[in-house]
């Protein structure tokens, strides 16, 4: 079957932002995998959370960006404090981490749904961003390039915060060698709080920045959820820029899968996942730990 030039663009428009929206979900947990050890299976949840939360506070702050900060500084907040109350006193407890993260996200759902009801809320695209940007001579929406540059400007600050300051060289000394890393002296409890609380805010700015393109609805957890762990395979755990290219890479395989195979949809997109278990398990740019 032939598509039209227009239909091509879009897809790759689509896969972008998605790309970038998976990255600023997949990084925080890809952070926390990394150094925590334990698959937070919250994270979904958190990014479906921060979108519910958007749609409280514009109704008190109209603006867009604004609402991503607040919002994502309120879920944050809740995430360091589960991990300080409750994740740390199961340490060690992998086993135990898991079922109780995998709980927390059934638990947020339904409290979505209490709060917010069963239906999808829009949010609001920003007014400046509602026209479309003429490239090529194909209509582009405005605001989904502005998703891409947002997602490109949080790894490049994430890149200099883990490259250029002290926080960064401790977070990278815990993923690369735990024991060491306690051994001479990083306060590793610290650490865990404040990559939780950064993992968090990142996925709850996303949800809400994602709203004007997915909206908040029952369901975004499980939704969004997989594909963060398929990226964090894919690109290897720790890794930031593991993290942007496997992000990217699944938007593409995600976006166009559905569009051209959708019976085949996840048959596709998991492909990619069991080639890299199987013939690189750490990842396109993991290292070994120790």
């Amino acid at each position: 079957m032939n598509y039209p030039l227009q239909f091509w663009a879009i897809q790759t428009l689509n896969s972008l932002s998605l790309g970038g929206l998976l990255f600023l979900l997949s990084s925080g947990f890809s952070l926390i995998f990394g150094l925590m050890r334990i698959a937070n299976l919250t994270h979904g949840s958190l990014f479906m959370l921060g979108a519910y939360v958007g749609v409280t506070v514009l109704k008190f702050i109209p603006n867009l960006w604004l609402a991503a900060l607040v919002g994502g500084l309120i879920v944050a907040a809740c995430g360091a404090l589960f991990e300080r109350l409750v994740l740390r006193a199961l340490g060690g407890n992998v086993l135990g981490q898991v079922l109780v993260t995998l709980g927390v996200s059934f638990i947020v759902a339904d409290l979505c749904l209490m709060v917010w009801g069963g239906d999808p809320i829009p949010v609001p695209t920003p007014e400046s961003l509602r026209s479309a940007i003429i490239i090529a001579g194909l209509p582009f929406p405005s605001y989904r390039l502005v998703v891409l540059g947002i997602a490109i400007a949080t790894w490049l600050g994430l890149y200099l915060l883990m490259e250029r300051t002290r926080l960064g060289a401790m977070i990278r000394a815990g993923v690369d060698d735990m024991q060491m890393a306690r051994a001479v002296g990083i306060p590793v409890s610290r650490l865990f709080t404040t990559v939780f609380f950064l993992g968090a805010l990142l996925a709850a700015a996303g949800g809400i920045i994602g709203g004007p393109i997915m909206s908040a609805y029952p369901g975004l957890d499980a939704d969004m959820l997989p594909l963060a762990l398929i990226v964090v395979i894919l690109g290897g755990v720790g890794s930031l820029i593991g993290a942007l290219v496997g992000s990217f890479i699944i938007g593409f395989i995600y976006t166009f899968g559905t569009a051209l195979f959708p019976d085949l949809a996840y048959v596709i997109l998991f492909l990619p996942m069991i080639f890299v278990i199987a013939f690189r398990p750490r990842g396109l740019f993991g290292r070994a730990s120790t």
